[in-house]
């Protein structure tokens, strides 16, 4: 599997993904800290993916995306943007109201 079918799967597999460097207990960055505590705030469960273990992902998505930093959320396959993106959308609300969607949309489906 190439590495961007990696990225493509995992961006399908996962309503809300989060590429980040670090993990959301221990982010590796100020910019991973605050988004990943942003979508932690919305109170939903997230995938995330430490984009330092994984270079090759490092190197190939900012070209998939079209978006050359990190962090960068996905949510239902749609890249919504990084860290300025993420903290303007949870200050004013509407972090919540997406993420909020996803799990009623979840929900409704199980």
């Amino acid at each position: 599997m190439s590495v961007v079918d990696t990225i493509k799967e995992q961006i399908e597999s996962n309503d809300i993904l989060l590429y980040m460097k670090g993990t959301p207990r221990f982010p590796q960055c100020g910019f991973s800290s605050r988004a990943s505590e942003a979508i932690m705030s919305c109170g939903a469960r997230f995938a995330f993916v430490n984009i330092l273990e994984s270079p090759e992902i490092r190197a190939e998505l900012p070209k998939y995306a079209n978006w050359p930093t990190f962090p960068q959320l996905w949510v239902k396959g749609e890249l919504i943007g990084g860290c300025d993106i993420i903290a303007e959308m949870a200050a004013n609300g509407e972090l919540k109201e997406l993420i909020d969607t996803v799990v009623v949309e979840d929900d409704a489906a199980e």
